[in-house]
């Protein structure tokens, strides 16, 4: 009995042993066909490879272009004294900070800081960003995507283009290779890579919506924006645009946004990486943007000016107004001409002719191509130097009951009084040419057209109109068809064309 109990506790033990060589034997084996030491845990997997990038000819990530990207993109901090009246910028990048002490000896403004994006686009630390970014800032923090911070200088600022180039000490730093934005096609997938809300980095996809979109939003003096779909937010502006390739084609700037959060609904803008290369160029040249100036105020072509100048196309842009002096004056362009073509290039809209010529130097002769009077013709003109101009101060409105000797109504629906020095004054205009509305029929022809009461009509069917009697005639002449009216707006002409009711 105890022989028989000493054996079977032989053969457990001896089970026992042979389990634990066999599972010894199993786990080096394991170790050593994956690579590793018979010391490495064996209850650790092994580490899953990359997701593939292309399935089947379908890329089915961008990881490969954001792990080449977003080191270069760089956060913002900046902090500014906060003025009177803080300006508003288009994704709100300052703010407020809260339960800041008081000095109320020295009444001290308070702090603000704000929270941008920017590009990194050489390996000596040159950085672009946007001028709303960085405007007033006293003290400017670079915070890279690894956490190293630097403290970065303001080279110079443009803020026409809403474009600032920045400097941090460094060397070898990651940076984005400018792409051609010309070559952009709407469609494009891009990426939008920056640091909405101070959150930390973030990357959105989306595809190009659009190219050559004028917001008004910012100065509005040269805007050429690519539109996008890829979700930015604000905290975006500065940060980069890229293509597939990993090249930066635009510096994202501005959205618009549905109600008061500020957030976004699919509409964003970014600068394209081309006009960012020549402003970077100047400011890193020169410490300035310098721009051709031509010395009009245009409009673009619609089709029914088109069709009171007997026009076969609504290509190009029409002549409001030549300034005196100006190299279009020079050159002999006048009101009412229509632009068709800068330097054998067509001009399709205002904004097209504006950033042609903005993007020449002062002082360059360009080729004009004009027509007038149904006619194509060139003309040359030497440009001047576009100066930033200080903000404009709206014109006032006239008083709101009408004056005696008005036109009341007629058939465009508005109320006239020929301009007197007084009110050339009031309104700040240089002459008391035209006639001044004073009041708008809300269900009139011309209220239809956007005309408020302030305007100054100049000129009907292209005719100078200086009295009541004159524009009568000229309405009754044009008949039932419409008329085309040239209005000072603000002291800025622009046509519109109303059909008398």
């Amino acid at each position: 009995m105890n022989f028989k109990m000493s054996f079977q506790r032989n053969v457990v033990k001896f089970a026992a042993i042979s389990a634990l060589i066999a599972v010894a034997a199993f786990s080096g084996c394991k170790s050593t066909f994956f690579g590793g030491t018979e010391s490495a845990p064996s209850n650790q997997a092994p580490q899953a490879p990359p997701a593939p990038v292309v399935v089947d000819g379908v890329r089915t990530s961008y990881a490969d272009v954001v792990d080449k990207t977003s080191p270069a993109v760089v956060m913002i901090q900046s902090e500014r004294k906060a003025s009177a009246q803080s300006q508003q910028f288009p994704f709100g990048d300052f703010f407020n900070l809260p339960n800041m002490p008081q000095q109320p000896q020295e009444q001290q403004r308070p702090l603000e800081r704000g929270v941008g994006s920017g590009v990194i686009v050489s390996a000596d630390g040159t950085i672009l960003t946007n001028n709303h970014v960085v405007d007033g800032a006293e003290k400017i923090t670079i915070q890279m995507n690894d956490k190293r911070t630097f403290e970065a200088k303001i080279v110079g600022s443009d803020p026409p283009s809403d474009l600032a180039v920045l400097k941090i000490e460094g060397e070898n730093l990651p940076f984005l290779t400018l792409g051609n934005s010309d070559n952009v096609r709407i469609g494009d997938i891009v990426l939008a890579i920056g640091n909405p809300l101070g959150i930390g980095q973030t990357v959105t996809a989306g595809i190009i919506s659009a190219k050559g979109r004028q917001t008004g939003i910012s100065d509005g003096s040269f805007e050429d924006f690519l539109q996008t779909d890829a979700p930015i937010n604000r905290g975006n502006s500065g940060g980069a645009l890229v293509n597939l390739t990993g090249e930066l084609i635009g510096i994202n700037s501005q959205i618009l946004s549905g109600g008061n959060a500020g957030g976004n609904i699919g509409i964003g803008f970014s600068i394209p990486s081309n006009m960012a290369k020549s402003v970077m160029e100047q400011l890193l040249k020169d410490g300035k943007v310098r721009r051709g100036m031509l010395g009009v105020n245009i409009q673009n072509l619609t089709e029914d000016i088109a069709k009171n100048l007997e026009l076969n196309t609504t290509k190009g842009v029409v002549v409001s107004n030549v300034r005196t002096g100006s190299a279009a004056e020079k050159a002999g362009i006048k009101t009412g001409d229509i632009i068709i073509a800068i330097n054998g290039e067509n001009v399709e809209d205002s904004n097209t002719l504006r950033n042609k010529v903005a993007g020449t130097l002062p002082g360059t002769e360009i080729t004009i191509k004009i027509i007038r009077d149904g006619s194509e013709t060139e003309l040359k003109a030497t440009l001047d130097e576009f100066e930033v101009p200080g903000a404009a101060t709206p014109g006032q409105e006239p008083k709101k009951n009408n004056p005696d000797g008005s036109e009341q109504n007629g058939k465009l629906g508005l109320s006239l009084q020929p301009i007197t020095p007084e009110i050339a004054k009031q309104l700040k205009l240089e002459s008391t040419n035209g006639l001044v509305v004073t009041n708008v029929d809300p269900n009139g022809a011309a209220a239809e057209k956007g005309m408020q009461r302030g305007d100054v009509i100049l000129q009907i069917n292209r005719q100078p109109v200086s009295s009541l009697d004159e524009v009568r005639a000229a309405i009754e002449k044009s008949g039932d068809r419409p008329v085309l009216l040239l209005v000072s707006r603000g002291g800025v002409p622009i046509f519109l064309t109303v059909s008398p009711k």
